[in-house]
């Protein structure tokens, strides 16, 4: 039974009962009278945190919106000349143009970051987050590590002579990895950044239901719930001043990304400049596909307006189609979730958007009490949905859309399935990694001496070079494939 003196009055409790009972929800308090102080104080603090009549509505209008065919509209592939690429054929001194545009930008302290860090490494065998996770390069750093060094790098390279250039690195952690992530950093001393310049914010979370729209208790004192997909980002930065913290530092651009991409380049100049330049307020980078099935949402035009349309909306024909002037696949855009906005787009374009914004249906297998016996239930079959939104979701809302192809090679690896799965897992990350440095080496004029039937183990650190710049000392060395350069004078050859 509830005893002694709750943090909350029978008024304020009663006010909650009927808020939950309007909304017919009113099960979710069946076990309160039995939960202790503690427990009765969290779960009345968890419930009236959850906007239980805005919930319905998501419920109901996503469920009604799954019963149609969303891609009952017009699907295009990008007209050729609606994006840019930076692929070999392409104009060098157009890339060059565009880095020039974004470096000044980071001189002036404009540009700042945003990382997807919300996953724990569930699949790879860890319950950490996944940015604590070494993929095996010989440094053992971390995916924060290996990031964390390039902004450094780069803040070096626009650096004026006593005017440090800044980037601010925003990092969207989740409720199971918001404390170890920040104690990751502090551990590891910001990874040699001011921690000034980082901002911590935790994505948002809905309540899970059962296939009839019921709210699932995972305890007695205890709301099941689920992060709301990386499309809630938007609000998270809102609800978490984050965009007010950024204004006041003068920010104007931002570059988002996911966590699990080893070949990131983050607060990627190019990118930047590029976007900018275009006066885009949102933009995305795209990868070609590595053959027509290859499983990935690709960005395309639906209604005419920019989308991101799964592979399963797009029919086999589709998916084979070819460009007329060329052969290659006319749906080629592939989304890697890596994407540009400008600070007025996100603070204030969006608060208008996001009402207009459609959830997702996740149909999972949700541990949950059972209201007849008492007892929890860990189903072996999908019984209940998550809602999410995707980070793409505002694509199709956007005046003004710069899309710009990249190699995959050198910037999309990404860290998906569990050592040894042979695709997206951590063997391929380290390959993907050490085959770039081998290239920055090779491309400054040094030979890197591999032994056949060995995976080298070459790496050069981030605060050496960031995209393969500084590296001309190399020329014309033979140097060993297994070392990990932190030092451009201090280099083992053979």
């Amino acid at each position: 039974m509830v005893q002694g003196t709750p943090s909350f009055t029978s008024e304020s409790l009663a006010a909650l009962k009927q808020r939950y009972a309007d909304a017919k929800q009113a099960h979710v308090f069946k076990y309160f009278d039995e939960l202790d102080d503690q427990s009765a104080a969290a779960f009345f603090e968890q419930l009236s945190s959850i906007d239980v009549a805005q919930c319905n509505e998501f419920f109901l209008r996503t469920t009604q919106a799954a019963a149609q065919e969303k891609s009952s509209g017009k699907i295009e592939p990008l007209e050729a000349g609606s994006f840019a690429s930076t692929l070999a054929g392409s104009r060098d001194d157009e890339s060059a143009r565009w880095r020039a545009e974004g470096m000044r930008l980071i001189r002036e302290n404009k540009v700042a970051v945003i990382l997807l860090a919300g996953g724990q490494g569930t699949r790879l065998g860890s319950s950490a987050p996944k940015g604590c996770y070494d993929i095996g390069l010989p440094s053992h750093k971390s995916l924060f590590a290996i990031q964390a060094e390039r902004i450094r790098r780069l803040q070096q390279l626009a650096s004026d002579a006593g005017s440090p250039a800044k980037i601010p690195w925003l990092v969207m952690t989740s409720g199971p990895t918001s404390a170890a992530t920040q104690k990751a950093f502090a551990d590891a001393g910001y990874f040699g950044l001011d921690a000034d310049d980082v901002f911590f914010f935790n994505q948002g979370v809905l309540p899970c239901f059962d296939m009839e729209g019921r709210i699932l208790l995972e305890q007695p004192g205890r709301v099941a719930v689920a992060p709301d997909g990386n499309g809630g980002i938007y609000q998270a930065l809102r609800l978490s001043g984050a965009l007010d913290w950024l204004r006041a530092r003068g920010v104007e651009h931002i570059h988002s990304y996911c966590v699990d991409n080893c070949l990131v380049r983050v607060a990627d100049p190019v990118f930047v400049g590029y976007a900018a330049l275009r006066g885009a307020e949102c933009g995305a980078l795209v990868v070609p596909k590595k053959a027509w099935d290859e499983p990935v949402g690709v960005i395309c035009l639906r209604n005419g307006r920019y989308d991101v349309v799964e592979y399963s909306e797009i029919s086999e024909d589709m998916a084979r189609m070819t460009r007329p002037e060329s052969s290659e696949l006319a749906y080629n855009a592939g989304n890697i979730c890596n994407h540009y906005y400008t600070l007025d787009f996100l603070q204030h374009r969006l608060p208008e958007i996001e009402a207009s914004l459609e959830h997702h249906i996740a149909r999972k297998k949700i541990k949950h009490i059972d209201l007849e016996s008492g007892e929890q239930v860990a189903p072996t079959k999908p019984n209940g949905i998550k809602l999410e939104r995707f980070v793409f979701d505002v694509f199709p809302h956007v005046d003004k859309m710069a899309v710009l192809e990249v190699d995959r090679k050198d910037q999309f690896s990404p860290l998906k399935n569990a050592p040894g799965t042979g695709v997206d897992c951590p063997e391929t990350s380290r390959r993907d990694l050490i085959a770039q440095c081998i290239r920055f080496a090779e491309a400054a004029g040094a030979t890197v001496h591999t032994v056949e039937g060995s995976e080298p183990a070459f790496e050069i650190s981030g605060l050496v070079s960031y995209a393969g710049e500084g590296l001309e000392s190399l020329s014309g060395k033979a140097l060993a494939a297994d070392q990990l350069i932190t030092d451009i004078d201090s280099v083992v050859t053979v």
